[in-house]
């Protein structure tokens, strides 16, 4: 039997995959989603030919980057890799620093999600210090709770350390397709028709998230059919949810609201300047897969601010 036989995906990237990822592969989670255990082989596989120490995986709510992610880690175990997986979300600030936010700026930041709502200066110094040897301590959201959870230990270090979250890779304004200026759901056009909020959004874009995605070799885009999907997708993950802790259909469509003008943007600019393109369908299946010839270079933060000092200043307690 070939090594490409039963790797569909691979056909699609016109690849030819190696016996080592097809042995990858089959020793995935057989209970896993079949086209994501093929993406995790074929992923830790083009970053361990190039090189790659840190990659982000962008996407859509609900496209099923956690998923993916498990499966990467244990793919680079496969390999005879350290995989480490953070998800942007852990990073998000507490509901206390949102609040803060929502008072001296404007009320739509207390909605956890989008560009300015993360400790992305912690999330890159977490990436920096995973990749030499030490303790890192890095923190877990409860979404439920919609809050900081605790702070857990994590040791590099790692082969490649993999940031995935919705807007990891997202341009700022004016660094993608041309969009609408003006508010383009009710959302925007009910709470900030002056635009504070989306101003907020890109000045943290342009700021400190751009300096986290270029901490990046490369970037993965796991490239959403539409935004209906992401509505349906993010309901369907709010059903896996305690019930007391669950948004329902219209909670959900406001939800995303705040996340329409970034997610639209990643969708119009994503696929012609990522280095890796997933194309899924509304059911979740890989439908068409371009890999880079190459990746980016990343701009390394060679005197890292090591992710525990951030820790011990944010701690509420392991």
């Amino acid at each position: 039997m070939s090594a490409s036989a039963g790797l569909r995906l691979a056909e699609l990237a016109a690849t030819r995959p190696t016996a080592a990822v097809a042995a990858c592969y089959a020793g995935l989670d057989p209970h896993a989603p079949d086209d994501y255990r093929q993406l995790a082989a074929l992923l830790v596989d083009h970053w361990r030919a190039r090189g790659v120490a840190a990659a982000g995986i962008g996407g859509g709510q609900g496209a099923g980057k956690s998923t993916l992610g498990k499966l990467l880690e244990a793919a680079g175990a496969a390999f005879g890799l350290r995989v480490q997986v953070l998800g942007l979300d852990d990073f998000y600030l507490t509901r206390a620093e949102r609040a803060r936010l929502a008072e001296t700026t404007h009320p739509l930041l207390a909605t956890r999600g989008p560009p300015g709502t993360h400790a992305a200066e912690a999330a890159r110094h977490a990436i920096a210090a995973l990749q030499v040897a030490g303790a890192v301590r890095v923190p877990q959201f409860d979404k439920g709770k919609d809050d900081r959870a605790r702070f857990i230990t994590l040791y590099g270090p790692v082969d490649i350390v993999v940031l995935e979250g919705w807007c990891v890779g997202a341009p700022p304004a004016g660094q993608g397709a041309p969009e609408e200026a003006n508010p383009l759901n009710a959302l925007e056009r009910a709470e900030d028709a002056d635009g504070r909020w989306r101003a907020h959004v890109e000045s943290a874009l342009r700021a400190e998230y751009a300096t986290l995605f270029a901490a990046l070799d490369s970037l993965v885009f796991l490239q959403v059919p539409n935004l209906d999907a992401v509505r349906r997708w993010r309901l369907q993950q709010e059903n896996e949810r305690p019930p007391a802790q669950r948004m329902n259909a219209a909670d959900v469509s406001r939800f995303v609201a705040h996340y329409e003008r970034i997610t639209r943007r990643m969708l119009a600019a994503l696929p012609s300047t990522a280095d890796v393109v997933v194309e899924l369908n509304t059911a979740h299946r890989v439908v068409a897969l371009r890999f880079a010839d190459g990746v980016r270079k990343a701009e390394r933060d060679v005197t890292p601010k090591h992710a525990s000092t951030w820790a011990s200043a944010h701690s509420g307690g392991d």
